[in-house]
């Protein structure tokens, strides 16, 4: 088990929007995909780009860079060129405030 690690108010992340921070050397992105919280590395695991800067859609988050989509619940690539996952976290709220387990 990890550690949790508050990464911001829960108002710091509207509905459909993404959020990133950096902790313990990890760049991490939360996503409020519909209402649900999903924790993933936010380094693109084929180009080294910022998702953060990408697209939220539906099918997940798209590289800004080669429009790979990663699914925000296990991390796999959804379409090429990236071909491995990215890594998740657990998530959870307390008291307004959004932590992740690192």
């Amino acid at each position: 088990m990890g550690k949790w690690v508050k990464a911001c108010a829960q108002d710091q992340l509207p509905l459909n929007d993404m959020y990133s921070f950096d902790v313990e050397e990890k760049k991490l992105l939360i996503t409020n995909l519909g209402g649900k919280l999903f924790a993933t590395d936010r380094i693109c695991t084929h180009a080294e780009a910022d998702l953060s800067t990408g697209f939220l859609s539906e099918q997940g988050v798209r590289c800004p860079l080669h429009l790979s989509v990663f699914n925000l619940e296990n991390g796999t690539p959804q379409n090429p060129p990236a071909e491995a996952a990215l890594k998740t976290y657990n998530v959870k709220i307390d008291h307004n405030e959004i932590y992740v387990e690192v």
